[in-house]
Order: C-alpha cells, then sequence, then structure tokens
C-alpha cells in the first residue's frame, strides 16, 4: 500500500493548522491555557467534522437552491464548533477570562480545518503531486482554514463580552455569536465558489481584512478585562 498520499495529505492538513494554533496561544501568552485542554478542543474539531459530513448531506434534499445549500451547511458547521467547544472545554474553571473562549473557538476550528482539509487534499493526491492538487484547489482550502478561525473567533468574541455578565445575556450574545458566524462563513462560501480563478485573491483579501479586525478585538478585551471584573464583581 502506498502511504503517500496519505501523508502528503495529514501533512497538508495539519501543519497549517498546526502554526495557526502556535500563532493564536501566544495571544494568550500571559495566562496561557492548559495544553491538555488545548489538545482536547483540537480533537473535538477534529471529530465535529465526521459529524457534520452526514448532517449536511441529510439537509440537502430539503433545500431548493445553491445559496440555500451554503446557508444550511454554514450554520451547521458553526453550531456543530460551538456545540464541541461548549461540552468539552468552554464549561470548565480554566475558561476564567474573557480571552480564553476565543482561544479555545479557535482552536476547535483549526481542529475542525485540519481534518477537513486532510479529507480536501486526500483524494486528489491519490492521483496527482502536491503541487498538482494544491493548484487544482485553487488554495481553495487555505481560504477554509482563515475562515473557520475567523467564523469560530466571532463567536468567542461574543462570549467574551459577555464573560461577567448574567447567564441569560450570555445565552444571548452567544445565540449572536453563532448567527453571525454563520452569516460570514456563508458569505464566503458564496464567494469562494462563485469568483474567478483570478480574483480569488480578492476574497481572501476579505478575510484577511477580518483577521486583522479580529486581532484589534483581542487588544480589546485585553484592555476592558478589569474595568468589566471589577464592574460585575
Amino acid at each position: 500500500m502506498d502511504y503517500g498520499p496519505i501523508l502528503g495529505a495529514l501533512a497538508g492538513g495539519f501543519f497549517p493548522a498546526l502554526a495557526w494554533l502556535w500563532f493564536w496561544r501566544r495571544e494568550d501568552a500571559p495566562h496561557p491555557e492548559p495544553r491538555r485542554l488545548i489538545a482536547l478542543a483540537f480533537l473535538a474539531g477534529m471529530v465535529t467534522v465526521a459529524v457534520v459530513i452526514p448532517i449536511q448531506k441529510a439537509v440537502v434534499p430539503f433545500l431548493a437552491t445553491q445559496t440555500l445549500v451554503f446557508t444550511a451547511w454554514s450554520a451547521i458547521e458553526e453550531i456543530m464548533k460551538y456545540v464541541a467547544a461548549y461540552v468539552t472545554v468552554l464549561w470548565r474553571h480554566d475558561d476564567d477570562e474573557p480571552i480564553d473562549p476565543v482561544i479555545y473557538m479557535v482552536t476547535v476550528a483549526l481542529g475542525f480545518a485540519a481534518a477537513e482539509n486532510t479529507l480536501f487534499l486526500l483524494s486528489p493526491l491519490s492521483g496527482d503531486s502536491v503541487i498538482q492538487t494544491v493548484m487544482t484547489g485553487n488554495l481553495r482550502f487555505v481560504g477554509a482554514t482563515l475562515l473557520h478561525v475567523l467564523s469560530s473567533a466571532v463567536i468567542g468574541v461574543a462570549l467574551a463580552l459577555s464573560f461577567y455578565r448574567g447567564k441569560r445575556s450570555r445565552h444571548v450574545y452567544a445565540l449572536v455569536g453563532v448567527i453571525l458566524a454563520s452569516a460570514l462563513h456563508a458569505l464566503f462560501n458564496f464567494l469562494i465558489l462563485n469568483t474567478a480563478e483570478e480574483h480569488l485573491l480578492r476574497t481572501f483579501g476579505l478575510v484577511w481584512l477580518g483577521l486583522i479586525a479580529l486581532l484589534a478585538m483581542l487588544e480589546y478585551i485585553k484592555r476592558i478585562h478589569p474595568a468589566i471584573k471589577r464592574k460585575f464583581s
């Protein structure tokens, strides 16, 4: 059996995700989350792919247009990533400062993207080289990784902004975060699959702008943390 395609797909799927994970963990450097929980969140994201795929296939017959399919699939992914984070790490005592839910949501998203990208790469790699596979995919999987980070981080930011509020407010913020993340995800999917190849970088540029805005929001969350804590303690 030729293990080359499998190893190539694993490398292409996991190395970028792990590099991004290293970057995002640096954002929480003063009080880093336990490695065991980061690993658990990453694994939860990977497992979520296996849960999402059959659900997405099951809803297709009930959706009349491509736009509805994109919207439903995006909502399913964002809901399930949030559920995966909630049942594995967000309820723990280690989630003890506003930036933590952002880190955990991003980690789940990177696990999801690693597994998804591996599946994306595996089939073409069985007959092509790595370079041919990446070119065939038009680097769409790279944009998908960034999108998963951005959309899940939106949920994390919503949780962060409501961190010291009451239970009802936190639920409302979480719902708004999931809705915004789903809308963002659906919009990107629609653009990336309906944009000519020569204009793909323009679409990726929008995601990069979103990531820059996210980094600015993280700095805001870090600065207002003591004030929020005093206000709601």
